[in-house]
């Protein structure tokens, strides 16, 4: 799957960042660079994709 970082900027100024086909944590190094550049976040919804990632990394950590 391609990985795509889609920045909306509205009329008003608001901004908004998505992430598609990242898994766990990646989305966020990869649009760290668009975030400190339009400055302080002010809210944040992770998607399915990071907590399903997560929770597989923690799995496979417990079963070494």
């Amino acid at each position: 799957m391609n990985q795509i970082i889609e920045l909306t900027i509205a009329p008003d100024g608001q901004s908004h960042i998505e992430t598609h086909g990242f898994t766990g944590d990646s989305c966020r190094t990869a649009s760290r660079f668009l975030e400190q550049a339009l400055g302080k976040a002010t809210s944040e919804q992770l998607k399915l994709e990071f907590h399903q990632r997560a929770s597989e990394d923690e799995h496979l950590q417990e079963g070494h």
